[in-house]
C-alpha cells in the first residue's frame, strides 16, 4: 500500500493545490534574482552561475517539497543588455514541474550609479501529477488521477529592476500565459492550473563602519488563489566576506481571497541565514527555516543551500548591491 502521508501532504498544503500550482519559496531569494525577475539578468555585469536546492519540512511526511534551480547570466553590449538562462525543478507530493527560461534585459543608465532594467523571459514548462503515488480513502475518487498525467506549455514572464550603489527595487510577474492553455478546459486532465505570481522586492545597504554593513530587504509575493506572502530580512556583512542574517515570513490576505477560510493561520516561518564569500569568485549559502504554524510539530524544519560562482574575477566592493 502506498504511504498515505503523500496524500495527506497533498491536501495539507491547502485547497489551492487541487486547482493551482504555486511557485516555490526561497529564503535566500535576494541571491536568486533570476528566479524572481528576468530584469535581473546581467545585473552583476559579469558571467555568473547560481544553484539553489531547498528541502522543505524535512523529517516529516514523505513527499515533502523539494526545489532545485540553476541560472547562468551574463552581460553584453557595453553593459546595456543582460542575458540569462534558468531552470527550475519542483516536486511536492504527487505534483512535479520542470521549467526552463531564456531571459533578456535591456538596461538603461539613468544616473551615475543607477540602472533601470526591463526584462522578458520566454520558456517552456512541464507540469505533472502522479496519481499512482496517492492512496485515496475511496477506491474510485474522480478527483484523484489513476496514473501519471503531464502537460507541456509555453510560459512568459516580465519585470523591471532598478538599482543604485546603495538600493535596489523590482517588480515582476510570471506564469502569465500558462493559465490560458487548452489543458485547463479538459476535465479529464487533473494537472493543477498555474496562475500568475507577482513579486515586489526592495533592499538597501547601510554602512555601519568601514568593515560592517547592514542590508535590510523585503519580498512581497501575490498569487491569485493563495494567501500572499511577505518576507522581511536583515543581513549584516562583516569584512566583505560573511553575511549573517535572519528572516520572517508571514501570510497576508491581500485584495481578499474568497476561496480561503477566514481563520487561516497566517504565521509561516522564521529563518537563519549565512552567506560566505570563500573567494572573490565563490559564494556559499545556507538557510534554515523553522515553521511557526501548527505543522511545526510534524517536521524538523527546512534546509536550503546555494552556490554562486563568477567566471570572471572581480574584486568585491563593500558598498555595492552586486553582493545580492
Amino acid at each position: 500500500m502506498k504511504n498515505r502521508s503523500l496524500l495527506i501532504l497533498f491536501f495539507i498544503i491547502g485547497p489551492v493545490s487541487l486547482f493551482a500550482q504555486t511557485d516555490a519559496q526561497f529564503s535566500q531569494y535576494m541571491f536568486n534574482g533570476i528566479y524572481i525577475n528576468p530584469a535581473y539578468a546581467g545585473y552583476k555585469e559579469q558571467l555568473n552561475m547560481h544553484m539553489f536546492f531547498r528541502s522543505q519540512w524535512t523529517g516529516g511526511l514523505e513527499g515533502n517539497p523539494e526545489t532545485f534551480t540553476f541560472a547562468l547570466d551574463a552581460i553584453a553590449n557595453n553593459n546595456n543588455v543582460g542575458l540569462a538562462v534558468n531552470i527550475v525543478g519542483d516536486r511536492v507530493g504527487a505534483e512535479s514541474s520542470l521549467a526552463g527560461y531564456l531571459n533578456y534585459a535591456y538596461r538603461l543608465k539613468v544616473s551615475e550609479t543607477g540602472r533601470l532594467a526591463f526584462g522578458l523571459g520566454l520558456g517552456i514548462a512541464q507540469y505533472a501529477i502522479d496519481g499512482s503515488q496517492l492512496d485515496p480513502n475511496e477506491p474510485v475518487d474522480p478527483s484523484v488521477p489513476l496514473t501519471k498525467q503531464s502537460v507541456v506549455v509555453p510560459d512568459f514572464r516580465a519585470g523591471i529592476f532598478y538599482t543604485t550603489d546603495r538600493f535596489y527595487g523590482g517588480f515582476s510577474a510570471d506564469n502569465i500565459i500558462s493559465q490560458y492553455m487548452n489543458y485547463t478546459k479538459d476535465p479529464s486532465i487533473l494537472v493543477p492550473k498555474k496562475y500568475p505570481h507577482f513579486y515586489l522586492t526592495a533592499g538597501c545597504l547601510i554602512p555601519l563602519s568601514q568593515s560592517i554593513v547592514l542590508k535590510p530587504s523585503t519580498l512581497f509575493k501575490v498569487e491569485q488563489k493563495a494567501p500572499s506572502t511577505l518576507d522581511l530580512n536583515a543581513f549584516v556583512l562583516f569584512y566583505d566576506r560573511v553575511w549573517l542574517g535572519a528572516s520572517y515570513r508571514t501570510g497576508v490576505m491581500f485584495l481578499g481571497r474568497e476561496n480561503l477560510q477566514s481563520d487561516l493561520n497566517m504565521n509561516n516561518a522564521i529563518a537563519a541565514l549565512i552567506e560566505i564569500y570563500a573567494t572573490d569568485r565563490l559564494r556559499i549559502g545556507y538557510a534554515y527555516d523553522f515553521s511557526l504554524s501548527e505543522f511545526k510539530n510534524y517536521n524538523y524544519g527546512t534546509h536550503e543551500i546555494s552556490l554562486g560562482f563568477s567566471f570572471i574575477p572581480k574584486k568585491i566592493k563593500m558598498l555595492t548591491p552586486r553582493y545580492f
